[in-house]
């Protein structure tokens, strides 16, 4: 085999898994086109528009700083390849009150709209996807959903059922100041000393805002879901 053979074909064997892994899928999710609800398959008409609340933009910019995406994930994957979907609230609720089972697998459109999709890199932690649903529902229930999370923020480990947590401490997203007249309505309750009162900076906020409006499980068009029938003995 010549040299010039030889190099023809390295770059070959390279040159096509990039094109099929990098390329196709680039420009199949730069160009989505709008997808439409049927009335007989779905029950509803409209565009399909994942739905984007709080300051996630700055947000989510605090978050890739941070390297969050380093340890948490924000894809449920398809049933084939995993049981996401059947996690604690992962791929969603199992019982919403209002709208029942909303548990489903993510899809390219879940990420419509967003500079830079933070599907992760590996899972030290627990998949995003919908940690705002299960804060409001599951972990800060009867108390307020921004208080908890900027208290795991700061310590992970500060609550007992959470020592084991590998989470890291975000403490300089925190900013301690003198109290002058009144505390701080945003002031920490473990954080008071003396004078001085615990108070979430700006990114602490954004960072919180775009953490609460990880809620991926609205309907989607029968066209986008994928995943298997459920029963009302699914688990």
């Amino acid at each position: 085999m010549s040299l010039r053979t030889f190099i023809l074909g390295l770059s070959a064997s390279f040159g096509v898994a990039w094109l099929a892994i990098v390329v196709v899928p680039f420009i199949k999710m730069r160009n989505l086109a709008p997808i439409e609800f049927s009335e007989a398959t779905d029950g509803s008409t409209g565009i399909f528009f994942p739905k984007r609340t709080g300051r996630i933009a700055d947000g989510a910019q605090v978050y890739a700083e941070n390297g969050c995406y380093l340890c948490h994930t924000q894809v449920v994957r398809p049933t084939y390849a995993g049981n996401d979907l059947y996690r604690s609230d992962w791929g969603g609720l199992k019982a919403d009150p209002d709208r029942g089972d909303t548990r489903r697998e993510t899809n390219a459109y879940d990420f419509f709209g967003e500079k830079f999709a933070q599907i992760g890199v590996s899972r030290m932690g627990p998949d995003l996807s919908n940690l705002g649903r299960r804060v409001e529902t599951e972990y800060a229930a009867g108390g307020g959903p921004e208080q908890w999370l900027f208290s795991h923020l700061y310590d992970p480990r500060q609550d007992p059922q959470r020592w084991k947590s590998t989470c890291p401490p975000h403490k300089f997203l925190f900013e301690e100041r003198k109290v002058t007249g009144s505390p701080s309505d945003a002031a920490m309750p473990f954080g008071k000393h003396g004078d001085t009162e615990l108070v979430p900076s700006s990114e602490a906020k954004a960072l919180v805002s775009y953490l609460l409006s990880l809620k991926k499980d609205q309907a989607v068009p029968a066209v986008l879901n994928f995943a298997p029938a459920k029963s009302k003995t699914a688990p």
